[in-house]
C-alpha cells in the first residue's frame, strides 16, 4: 500500500526468533506514532536453531500464518523490515583515519578482515559512522556489522517465499537499541538485557551508538522447563506461574527458591562478566570521565515481566535496574497504556517495535 503524498511504501517490522514471530506496524502521528497493527504466532521448536533456519518450509508456513493473526488494522502492505539472529552477527566499533568518503568503504572492508572471524567474501558487511559527543577527534569511529551470507540468504528466501518484500534486514540488537534509547542518544553507557525465551542478549549503548553485544543461550525458557519438571505441570501453566510468582518464596504453596535461584545466580554472574569485559574495552567512546560509568540496566523481553526480578538484580549488582518502555520513541506520552497493547505485553515486542520504527522513519 502506497502513501500517495510521499510515494514511500508503508512498512512493518517482523521479529523472527527461535520460538515465535512478532510483527508491528506504526502509523505516523505528528512527531510520534500510533500502533496500527501487531500480532504474533509460534514457531515449532527446531525450525530455527542457534539462528540457523533448519526447516525453511515450516518457517515460511509460520510467517504466512502469523500475518493472518492481526490485532488492530488489517495489514495491507507486503514491505517489511525483518530481524536477523543476534548470535550469528558480528558488531564491532573500529577506528579509521579521517578520509574522503569515496575511500571509506574500501578501507572499512580492508580493516574489517582483522575483526570478523570469517572470510570477508563469505559475509555481508554494513557500517555506519559513529558521531562523537564532541567534534574533537582526529579519526573516525565506525560501527561495522557483518553476517554470514548463507544465513542472510536463507532468511531472505523465506520472507520472499512467504509473499513479503524485504526492505531491510537488521541484527536484533540494533532494533532493540532504537526502540529503548530515547532519541537514540545516551550521555553515559546503558546496558540493555533482552530476556528472550531461548536466549539472553546483552547490549551496551553509549553516545549515539551501540558499542558491544553478546548473547547466551539461556534464561526464560530454562526457568519454565525447570518449574514444569519440578512441579510436574505443563509448560503453559509453568510459564504463567513463573511470571506471576517469580522470586517470591513460594509457588502455589511449594518452595520456589531451590527451583529458581541457580538460573538467576547464573544470570547475575553473566551480567557481571559482561560489564567487566566492557569496562576493559570501552576506549573508543571518548567520554568525559564522569560519564564513563555504566549508568543503569534496562530489561526487555518477556522474561523482564518476572515478578521481583528488577529488585533482585538491583540488590545483587548494586545498580539501578528497571523494566524497559518500548513506547518511549513511539508515543507522545509513553508512560500511558495503549488501548491495544499493555506495557507488560510490549516488552516481548521490543525488537519488532525497533524494526517498525526504522521502517516508519527511514523508508
Amino acid at each position: 500500500m502506497w502513501d500517495l503524498l510521499n510515494l514511500k511504501p508503508e512498512v512493518f517490522g517482523l521479529d523472527i526468533s527461535e520460538l515465535s514471530l512478532k510483527f508491528v506496524k506504526l502509523k505516523k502521528k505528528g512527531k510520534f506514532f500510533n500502533l496500527a497493527s501487531y500480532g504474533e504466532a509460534p514457531i515449532k521448536a527446531g525450525v530455527i536453531r542457534n539462528g540457523e533456519i533448519r526447516d525453511q518450509k515450516e518457517l515460511i508456513k509460520a510467517i504466512k500464518n502469523s500475518l493472518t493473526k492481526v490485532a488492530g488494522k488489517k495489514l495491507k502492505t507486503k514491505y517489511v523490515v525483518a530481524s536477523l539472529p543476534e548470535e550469528r552477527g558480528f558488531l564491532q566499533v573500529i577506528q579509521l583515519p579521517k578520509m574522503p568518503e569515496e575511500d571509506l568503504k574500501s578501507a572499512i572492508v580492508y580493516e574489517a578482515e582483522n575483526y570478523i572471524p570469517l572470510p570477508i567474501e563469505d559475509v555481508y558487511l554494513d557500517f555506519q559512522i559513529v558521531q562523537p559527543l564532541f567534534d574533537h577527534l582526529d579519526h573516525l569511529d565506525v560501527l561495522i556489522a557483518a553476517l554470514p551470507k548463507k544465513i542472510v540468504d536463507s532468511y531472505l528466501f523465506c520472507l520472499k517465499q512467504a509473499g513479503l518484500k524485504p526492505k531491510v534486514l537488521e541484527i536484533e540488537s540494533l532494533a532493540i537499541s532504537r526502540a529503548l534509547i530515547k532519541d537514540e542518544f545516551s550521555q553515559s553507557p546503558v546496558l540493555l538485557i533482552d530476556l528472550g525465551a531461548a536466549r539472553t542478549s546483552f547490549i551496551i549503548f553509549s553516545g549515539h551508538s551501540l558499542r558491544f553485544t553478546s548473547s547466551i543461550p539461556v534464561f526464560s525458557q530454562n526457568l519454565t522447563e525447570v518449574i514444569s519438571k519440578t512441579m510436574k505441570i505443563g509448560l503453559g501453566q509453568a510459564e504463567k506461574l513463573k511470571i506471576e510468582y517469580g522470586l517470591q518464596p513460594r509457588i502455589k504453596g511449594k518452595e520456589s527458591p531451590a527451583i529458581m535461584i541457580p538460573t538467576f545466580a547464573y544470570l547475575v554472574e553473566q551480567i557481571r562478566r559482561h560489564i567487566d569485559y566492557y569496562k576493559t574495552h570501552s576506549f573508543h567512546e571518548h567520554l568525559a570521565s564522569a560519564d564513563k560509568a555504566l549508568s543503569k540496566i534496562i530489561l526487555c523481553g518477556e522474561g523482564a515481566n518476572i515478578t521481583g526480578l528488577t529488585d533482585f538484580l538491583s540488590s545483587e549488582l548494586r545498580m539501578t535496574v528497571e523494566k524497559a518502555n518500548p513506547f518511549i520513541n513511539i508515543l507522545a506520552k509513553p508512560e500511558e497504556e495503549t488501548s491495544q497493547l499493555s506495557l507488560k505485553q510490549s516488552l516481548g515486542y521490543t525488537t519488532a517495535f525497533g524494526l517498525a520504527l526504522r521502517g516508519a522513519k527511514e523508508l
